[in-house]
């Protein structure tokens, strides 16, 4: 029996559209076979016809929006090829007895060349794929769900990327198993067609290009399903679908009603979208999270926890905010990443990094953007927000690298840093994502401050969305200067530059407490959440049953100064067993404690001097400059901070609402308001 649906959109009725598609030729094709799912694997058989003589296949080594190297070929085991005639590639016959099969050469690490083939001729690929990586950036494959990026998946032809191609992905029987077949369906942005035949389903996805279709990521399981549609400025309306797939419980009706508003919100501040559908792909998992942004779509996952409850509360929970705010990084990267990108990735080699210092305004925009807009949207309150700004600046605080690190240079380091953190990160540097998004913060009200509040961020980033549309593939790269060119149409391009000085290039501490009260916003120090509480003589450890595992020791702490390093196991303080409740009774005492603890396999004994090394912080120090900014980094912020609404003065006999510091916050978080009307 056979039966045909179109997966993207309504079920159709007209069989003769899907055969139609089937048999479209497209330049270039994929077959993906799910057939060895037990084992993780993919077969993967690529057709084409070759340019030249010994044509190549290359494989990235890094995905979009993911800045390292991955190097998804250490997953393919071995390539073999065919060499056909015309006929036979017609026919779809390949890997038969009558054409003789050869294993290609790697000549680097992602590039295999078919020395066997000619020009003109008909070539047919294949090989395996291990599949068994939970994240969003690769593919999974178990008997529970199919899950893949092209990235990992489809081998691209050199010199044809810019062909038509078409994808097959082939789901046997035997995966079908148990499953409801009513909730079996493939999540994927591309529109797709499904065939049906002898228990087997086969979907079909078809792109105009290489590079097109590795932006379309695809699962295929027993998922949970809502529609819901969105309005830009001019009505038009934009389907959007929601797919979760993952144990789960979480109440579909309430998640459908917050997401909604935030997508919706998203298109009553930039008018439009760079798209005409959007797919929302969420695996709920027990502890993995994450998120990965596409042109039309994103591939979440979270841990279920974070998935709203049956009974969730009006303001959602601090869990199910978190979920909210990751939907709305992503959603927001269609415009900010997707279409205004930094220069270098405008038309980038996925073979090669790709530097770039402006990571802080993509990343960081967004971190910033993404849960403000979740205020904004009416999702949260306002002192909602305000508790998760204040979990940035927290962060922010407890990093001491922010004093040798910029922003900028996080930005451009990402491939060697960001997403490689050790022992010394915190110590070294900073991420740009948190501090990225406490610029941006700082630029939003500086840009208020500065025009008398007639602009905002949200100016300077519609401002770059409309020159994209104005382009013909409705993209644009841009570059440092571009930034300053911007900005500077609505602010004095003179304070943008001492901004950039200041806080993106250098490592001067942002105004973030002066800028928040101006605007209305009190930060409180929380006196007992400090330093000495939560990191003892400045390291962070875990108690284990061997002792006290350390696992950072921050730069010029009471730890480092005695000889204290990551990874030391602390068996002993004073001569009793260590724990954590000794190490808190010890940590501000005047005295020497002895200290016997394992680095390695060997016994060492040192003595720690708290009250010493804290006075010696502050004059041992080679470099006056980075000294300043320690004495700075550890005296004169706050390890815990929250951030409260400030209210009128009630003796004064002026309400709430006529308030100046009442007008200054209303000016900041109504932001979206403006562009409503």
């Amino acid at each position: 029996m056979t039966s045909f649906a179109n997966n993207s959109r309504n079920q159709l009725s007209d069989a003769n559209k899907i055969n139609d598609h089937h048999k479209s030729k497209a330049d270039i094709s994929y077959r993906l076979s799910f057939e060895r799912f037990f084992e993780h694997l993919v077969d993967v058989s690529l057709n084409f016809t070759a340019a030249n003589d010994a044509p190549q296949l290359w494989l990235p080594a890094w995905i979009p929006g993911s800045y390292l190297m991955r190097e998804f070929a250490r997953n393919i085991t071995a390539v073999h090829y065919q060499v056909l005639d015309r006929q036979a590639l017609d026919r779809q016959i390949m890997d038969d007895n009558t054409h003789e099969t050869y294993r290609a050469h790697k000549i680097d690490k992602n590039t295999w060349q078919l020395p066997k083939a000619k020009a003109g001729q008909a070539v047919s690929v294949h090989y395996e794929v291990y599949c068994y990586d939970l994240s969003v950036r690769t593919a999974y494959v178990d008997q529970q769900r199919l899950y893949g990026n092209f990235t990992s998946l489809a081998l691209a032809v050199e010199g044809q990327e810019h062909r038509d191609v078409q994808a097959s992905l082939v789901v046997p029987a035997a995966f079908l198993a148990g499953k409801n077949e009513s909730r079996l369906l493939l999540a994927c942005g591309l529109e797709s067609t499904h065939l049906r035949l002898d228990g087997q389903h086969s979907y079909g996805l078809q792109a105009g290009s290489y590079h097109e279709l590795i932006d379309y990521p695809f699962e295929i399981a027993e998922q949970d399903k809502f529609d819901f549609i969105i309005q830009d400025k001019t009505h038009q309306t934009l389907h959007h679908r929601f797919y979760l797939s993952g144990k789960h419980s979480a109440n579909m009706g309430r998640l459908q009603q917050d997401v909604t508003q935030i997508c919706q919100c998203y298109l009553d501040w930039l008018g439009d979208a760079p798209f005409n559908d959007y797919t929302f792909m969420t695996f709920a998992s027990g502890q993995d999270y994450g998120g990965l942004e596409h042109i039309n779509s994103t591939s979440l996952i979270t841990p279920r926890r974070d998935l709203p409850s049956l009974d969730e509360p009006k303001i959602p929970s601090t869990d199910y905010q978190r979920f909210l705010g990751l939907c709305s990084h992503e959603y927001f990267h269609s415009w900010w990443v997707k279409t205004v990108r930094p220069d270098v990735m405008l038309d980038v080699d996925l073979r090669r990094e790709a530097f770039t210092p402006l990571l802080w305004v993509f990343e960081g925009f967004t971190s910033y953007i993404d849960d403000f807009m979740l205020q904004a949207s009416g999702v949260i309150d306002k002192p909602s927000y305000l508790k998760l700004l204040a979990e940035q600046i927290n962060r922010y605080y407890q990093t001491a690298g922010r004093a040798y690190q910029s922003v900028a240079e996080s930005s451009f380091d990402a491939w060697i840093k960001l997403y490689r953190n050790d022992e010394n990160t915190g110590n070294a540097g900073i991420s740009y994502y948190n501090k990225g998004a406490l610029v941006a913060l700082c630029l939003d009200l500086t840009l208020l401050q500065k025009s008398n509040g007639r602009y905002r961020l949200f100016d300077v980033v519609k401002a770059f969305y409309t020159q994209a549309k104005q382009n013909d593939n409705k993209r644009i790269g841009i570059n440092s200067a571009d930034m300053g060119t911007v900005i500077g149409q609505f602010m004095p391009i003179e304070d943008w530059e001492d901004f950039e000085y200041r806080y993106v290039n250098g490592v001067e501490e942002l105004p973030i407490e002066a800028l928040l009260a101006e605007n209305g916003i009190n930060m409180n120090s929380n006196s007992k959440e400090t330093a000495d509480k939560h990191m003892p003589w400045g390291m962070r450890c875990t108690e284990t049953p061997a002792g006290l595992k350390v696992n950072r020791v921050t730069r010029a702490s009471v730890a480092a100064r005695a000889g204290i390093s990551a990874n030391d196991v602390i068996v002993a303080l004073d001569g009793i067993k260590a724990d954590s409740k000794q190490l808190a009774l010890l940590s501000n005492v005047e005295r020497d404690i002895e200290c016997h603890l394992f680095r390695r396999d060997e016994l060492m004994r040192v003595n720690v001097l708290p009250k010493a090394a804290i006075e010696g912080q502050q004059q041992d120090s080679t470099d006056s400059n980075v000294n300043e900014v320690n004495r700075a980094t550890n005296k004169a912020y706050p390890y815990k901070v929250s951030l409260q609404l400030a209210k009128a003065n009630q003796s004064s006999g002026v309400s709430d609402n006529a308030s100046p510091a009442d007008a200054g916050w209303q000016a900041w978080l109504n932001a979206i308001e403006r562009y409503q009307s």
